[in-house]
């Protein structure tokens, strides 16, 4: 019994959003013998979402893009629950729609053709910070981003950075994770975290390949 609270509090706290009882119920069966996943709610619309997040403070949560509100409520979150992140499910790949998501604040997708699979890897990648997403949908958001990169200032976005932050920006460049970034400068893997954070909001992007792929432009460089 005890090994088992402690599984669920180590595991990623998942809550499910979804209007549609039919999909709430079928990922709770599909989500209730997940490793690493433990659901503390499920809600049926977006008011309850919110006072779910508000009351539980969930890792992630499974938001179903076909529900009603389900665009006010991810760019509430922030406000609510700044840990919390949103995976969006039932996703149309049509580009709009995607970058409408991702300007939402949201941190992951499941297409309308994914599997629980998908769904396992969306919910894990959110949690660690990462993006799980189809090749077609990283397509439209590195378009997206390409194309906000180039409307930018040519001034040099590095000047705004910190010898250190400069320093790890060219080792996000390498492809290095936090961890290994901490190991290479012998600095602790916590202080590596908010190096990255202050860097990304200098530059004014979210994830660690946005930093990446603004520099690679910035230099003339084409993303291999």
């Amino acid at each position: 019994m005890e090994a088992r609270v402690r599984e669920c509090e180590a595991a990623i706290r998942l809550l499910v959003a979804s209007d549609v009882t039919l999909y709430c119920e079928g990922l709770e069966r599909v989500f209730r013998d997940a490793v690493g996943i433990h659901i503390v709610a499920k809600a049926a619309g977006a008011a309850g979402t919110l006072e779910h997040i508000r009351a539980l403070t969930p890792g992630v949560v499974l938001l179903d893009m076909g529900m009603k509100d389900a665009f006010a409520v991810a760019r509430q979150v922030p406000h609510i629950s700044q840990g919390t992140r949103i995976v969006a499910f039932g996703v149309p790949e049509v580009e709009a729609d995607v970058i409408h998501c991702a300007a939402s604040g949201i941190a992951g997708f499941v297409p309308r053709t994914g599997t629980a699979a998908d769904a396992f890897e969306a919910v894990h990648a959110a949690a660690r910070g990462e993006v799980h997403c189809s090749p077609r949908i990283a397509g439209f958001l590195f378009r997206h981003i390409a194309a906000l990169s180039g409307q930018r200032a040519s001034t040099d976005p590095v000047d705004g950075l910190t010898a250190r932050e400069a320093q790890i920006l060219q080792l996000l460049q390498q492809g290095l994770t936090n961890k290994l970034i901490s190991r290479k400068l012998g600095i602790e893997l916590p202080t590596v975290k908010n190096h990255v954070h202050s860097l990304l909001g200098k530059l004014g992007v979210h994830r660690r390949a946005e930093a990446v792929l603004l520099m690679l432009r910035q230099g003339g460089q084409e993303p291999t």
